[in-house]
């Protein structure tokens, strides 16, 4: 029987009093977030909708690379299947409602995770690096010939959206496919949240620490690690029917082999797991990704590669982990 002393309920409740307090905040910021992007960028909605989508796939790589230690550059298959799911079920099967779009989804990251996961796990270290590398060209190129379904090199056309509940239409100026976005964004960043911190999510950190101890508990450590390859598959797939409801089309680009090495670096850019670094790096990196080609169009790639090499050299956690790090000693040393 164990027994809990008086200071142990104390610490207990002060840390969970401090996870519900973070919690919040990381609400209230992704909110302010939205809407400081909607007052000034009121024109540009579509950039801040793909923000938002790409935002989705670097949180579900973090989930199996931040949290997990898996190392993956074949990410896009989730995010990719995802969309070719939502508008597939749209164009093909007159199914047009957002939210059943957004499930379908869910269902075909989910499915692509498992199969990547049983694949990649496999393997570790350098020949897992290249099994998802193979994996994400032969989902590529899958798609690309199965054209009768996907539209192959010309892209998924013909897609249509119903208005949200019955009410607010998918208008041009992505009003709506932006407010949806931020919904679904709020929804997965709360329910991840939960996950990462629950026993689940406490025993993958295990297995990325010391898989062999987790071994010896009794646990298997592939089994766990599929489970959260899955889930992981279902967060890009929301990433991905988003994108193809906004858009309304689904291209060869959204399953390529440059947007997962890019998710990686948004990830690296941000900080590993850290539900706030996926978001930061997302947000930071396509920002600035925007600008400087906007700016510079011939030398915008050079400007790019400087910003990584910076933080990567002086921030090797990341910024948000190299902040968050930074606020910690500063609480440390304070009197």
């Amino acid at each position: 029987m164990t027994v809990i002393m008086p200071h142990e309920t104390v610490a207990t409740t002060a840390r969970q009093s401090r996870s519900i307090g973070r919690d919040l905040i990381g609400v209230g910021a992704i909110i302010a977030a939205a809407a400081i992007g909607y007052l000034l960028f009121p024109d540009n909605l579509a950039l801040l909708t793909r923000i938002i989508a790409i935002a989705l796939l670097v949180l579900s790589l973090d989930l199996v690379t931040g949290y997990c230690g898996v190392a993956t550059l074949g990410h896009a298959a989730l995010f990719g299947t995802g969309a070719y799911a939502a508008g597939i079920i749209s164009a093909h099967y007159g199914i047009t409602d957002p939210l059943l779009m957004t499930l379908a989804g869910i269902i075909g990251g989910a499915a692509a995770g498992l199969v990547c996961g049983i694949i990649i796990l496999r393997a570790h270290g350098l020949p897992q690096l290249v099994l998802s590398i193979a994996l994400i060209y032969l989902f590529h190129e899958f798609a690309n010939k199965a054209s009768s379904w996907t539209g192959g090199s010309d892209g998924l056309s013909g897609i249509s959206t119903d208005p949200l509940f019955g009410t607010f239409e998918f208008d041009l100026w992505g009003q709506t496919a932006y407010f949806f976005g931020v919904a679904l964004l709020l929804a997965v960043f709360i329910l991840l949240r939960f996950l990462v911190r629950s026993p689940f999510g406490m025993l993958c950190r295990g297995i990325k620490e010391d898989p062999l101890r987790i071994m010896a508990m009794g646990a298997s450590p592939k089994v766990t690690l599929v489970k959260m390859y899955v889930i992981s598959g279902a967060v890009a797939g929301v990433g991905g029917a988003l994108n193809a409801i906004s858009t309304q089309v689904v291209g060869l680009d959204s399953l390529s082999f440059t947007l997962s090495a890019e998710s990686l670096v948004m990830l690296v850019l941000g900080g590993t797991g850290s539900l706030f670094g996926a978001l930061t790096g997302t947000v930071v990196f396509m920002l600035f990704e925007d600008y400087v080609s906007a700016a510079n169009p011939f030398h915008w790639l050079t400007m790019v590669g400087a910003l990584l090499i910076a933080v990567v050299l002086f921030a090797p956690k990341g910024l948000y982990g190299t902040v968050a790090a930074f606020i910690a000693r500063l609480k440390e040393n304070r009197p």
